[in-house]
């Protein structure tokens, strides 16, 4: 009988090695190697086509002009925000893999996607996790067309992939990865090997059929992918759902798209009848309350291909502590300590003895510069107890040296604001629109100390 050969593969990173050891030599990681079986070299299983390579022999080689493109069309989901993050569209022969924490709604999603586009085409659903009734209940609860989607109970990759090749729909959903297994792979569902196998021979199908699928995958604890990294690796798109469980506003960004931009935003809320679009996301996070109070501006910040208005909010107070606290929330924790300098050195005040926290209202994780200045001015308004305009804006990016330099999309942040009602935007020089905007004031300032006279 052939020895049995195995190799051990890091969780996180995806690195191969051939022995056990309590850290990765890749990403130095601590106990993530889990093993792989690999099989043995004799005996081996026959290649089928979605096992290989399949037809290399009458493949052909052409110039990158001569590929037709008006083969595979993107189609429209149904869903606009859903269509914003994966680019414009599905995709045809695209493998889509749709992450999130338990009740972030990933299942009714893409339940009432494929609810829709059973209407217009052949549509596959193959759960794994729940029964065909508990779908059908969760299709009646939120009123869904149910009478031309397909379902199928099933586990088995191999299975799955000879019925949809009989049923040939257009789009198929797989809820979930982790519970998929292949015969030929000897370790349990959920492990290493048959994530990795199963999202492999699903991803080969997709290509070969140009059926689009999603795949539903589970989360860490920490809120990234379950699994290892070669399933990123090996799908077209990695989206991720995320919610607070006591919010009712889900967001999806991409985090991967090979047919699209991966800074799309798309915003949702949980309601009885599932999940419906948000058109106006600025709305939801503008929710504040009656009386203004020290440290909160709104800001302006780019999502793709659109701005969105957020409020910023920031509480400086005297530290009891020998080393006082810097923690922010939505922001990134170096940039916070790197402007504090900047205010010190260009703007005279010293927090060097302030407990300084900073927060991003909704959830929303801001990772541009342009939220540079609004952070400036909600420490120096907390620091000096004095409120800012209520409708006030800003954005700008702040330099070492204190000067405030422009972002991009300067004019259609404006126009955003003053469609919101802000009647007042403190700017980058850069960014002064040529033309004055009606019903908005934008005061133009070049340096940190101009900012802080102009509030």
């Amino acid at each position: 009988m052939a020895k049995v050969k195995s190799a051990y593969v890091c969780n996180d990173c995806g690195a191969d090695h051939p022995r056990w050891q309590g850290q990765c030599n890749a990403c130095h990681a601590w106990n993530t190697l889990t093993e792989l079986r690999l099989g043995s070299s004799k005996g081996s299983r026959s290649p089928d086509r979605y096992s290989g390579y399949a037809g290399s022999a009458d493949a052909k080689v052409q110039t990158l002009n001569e590929i037709d493109l008006s083969e595979l069309p993107r189609f429209a989901s149904g869903y606009t925000e859903l269509d914003r993050v994966l680019g414009g569209g599905i995709v045809p022969g695209s493998a889509i893999l749709i992450g999130g924490s338990p009740g972030a709604g990933k299942s009714t999603l893409l339940l009432q996607v494929m609810c829709q586009l059973s209407q217009q085409m052949n549509a596959l659903y193959v759960t794994g996790e729940e029964s065909l009734q508990q779908v059908a209940m969760r299709a009646n609860r939120l009123n869904l067309p149910t009478d031309k989607l397909k379902m199928l109970s099933e586990t088995s990759v191999e299975q799955i992939c000879l019925i949809a090749e009989k049923e040939q729909p257009a789009i198929m959903v797989i809820d979930s990865i982790q519970v998929m297994h292949m015969a030929d792979v000897q370790s349990a569902p959920g492990s290493v090997a048959q994530v990795r196998e199963s999202a492999a021979y699903l991803t080969r199908f997709a290509k070969q059929n140009n059926v689009a699928i999603f795949m539903v995958g589970h989360v860490t604890k920490d809120g990234s992918l379950a699994g290892p990294k070669v399933l990123e690796h090996c799908i077209d798109c990695s989206v991720l759902l995320d919610g607070n469980t006591d919010s009712r506003y889900r967001t999806m960004r991409s985090h991967k798209n090979r047919f699209g931009a991966v800074n799309e935003l798309g915003v949702f809320a949980m309601t009885g009848h599932g999940l419906k679009e948000v058109a106006n996301p600025s709305a939801i996070f503008l929710s504040r309350g009656e009386e203004q109070s020290p440290g909160s501006v709104v800001m302006v910040i780019w999502e793709g291909t659109r701005p969105l208005l957020v409020e910023l909010q920031a509480l400086v107070d005297h530290s009891q502590l020998g080393n006082p606290r810097r923690i922010a929330v939505g922001l990134e924790q170096n940039r916070l300590a790197m402007l504090l300098a900047v205010l010190h050195r260009h703007g005279g005040l010293m927090m060097s003895d302030q407990d300084v926290y900073a927060n991003v209202v909704g959830g929303v994780k801001v990772t541009e510069t342009s939220a540079d200045l609004a952070l400036l001015l909600a420490m120096v308004s907390s620091f000096r107890d004095h409120t800012l305009a209520r409708e006030l804006v800003v954005f700008g990016e702040v330099g070492l040296s204190g000067e405030i330099r422009p972002v991009n999309n300067g004019l259609e942040r404006l126009n955003e604001a003053a469609k919101h009602g802000f009647t007042r935007a403190i700017v980058p020089k850069g960014n002064a629109p040529r033309q004055p905007i009606e019903g908005i004031e934008v005061i133009a300032v070049s340096k940190l100390t101009d900012a802080l006279e102009a509030i």
